[in-house]
């Protein structure tokens, strides 16, 4: 993925290394108000659209290793903290070996802005499933949702995407609304451009492009000392 606002590695964790610092002394109390009767049962956001029987296949590498994502939009619900959610499943594999499966829980309130209800992750090596750290749902040992996506994304603004304290705090930065970016999948202009840190973790730094009316189009960063690089290769409709 590349786009003008693109930095390099190095320039991202000194960004993020330093954000991460700063907001970990400065954020407030986190305690969103979550009203059932405020969401609706649709994912329309443009930039986060979500719709059952999609499929997001994306392409990367992990290290330099060669990686494939499926993320499908599925017809499955799940209520959390009385809320209907949205269930995502994404597959990660590295040749014909599965490395990870991930389950995340989206929900789009009234005003248009997507929240993040939690994921079931885990990691396999062989066959076997040899961890489930980041797995958090809302409503669990204090966990929150988060928002994946603003409803009118705007530069400067930030916020938290998934709050469990001690084991899951993401927080994204919108740091471009206009950028231009293309891949394998087309080019995308007006795409909203987001910096992520981990409270929890300042080595962990991304940057994550969205188009609008496409939704997630790439993504790069390191997580979990590793650099990982994703991008759009095809949107595909089952339904």
């Amino acid at each position: 993925m590349r786009s003008h606002v693109l930095l390099t590695a190095a320039a991202i964790a000194i960004t993020c290394v330093q954000a991460g610092q700063a907001l970990a002394d400065e954020l407030p109390p986190y305690n969103p108000v979550i009203d059932p009767a405020n969401f609706v049962s649709e994912i329309t956001n443009p930039y986060f659209p979500m719709t059952p029987g999609t499929v997001f296949k994306f392409e990367g590498t992990r290290d330099g290793v060669a990686r494939r994502d499926e993320m499908m939009v599925t017809a499955e619900t799940k209520v959390i903290m009385g809320v209907t959610t949205v269930v995502v499943r994404d597959v990660a594999s590295s040749d014909t070996e599965i490395v990870e499966k991930t389950v995340d829980w989206y929900a789009q309130d009234k005003d248009g802005n997507v929240w993040y209800f939690g994921e079931d992750t885990a990691e396999y090596a062989n066959g076997k499933v040899t961890s489930t750290d980041g797995t958090w749902m809302a409503g669990v040992d204090g966990a929150l949702p988060g928002l994946i996506m603003q409803a009118a994304p705007k530069v400067g603004e930030g916020y938290r995407q998934e709050y469990r304290p001690g084991v899951a705090e993401d927080y994204a930065k919108v740091i471009k609304t206009d950028a231009t970016a293309g891949g394998p999948s087309g080019k995308y202009t007006n795409v909203v451009v987001t910096e992520d840190t981990d409270l929890l973790d300042k080595a962990k730094f991304e940057h994550k492009w969205f188009a609008p009316n496409v939704g997630p189009i790439g993504t790069d960063g390191m997580v979990g000392g590793h650099h990982e690089i994703r991008t759009l290769k095809a949107v595909l409709k089952t339904q």
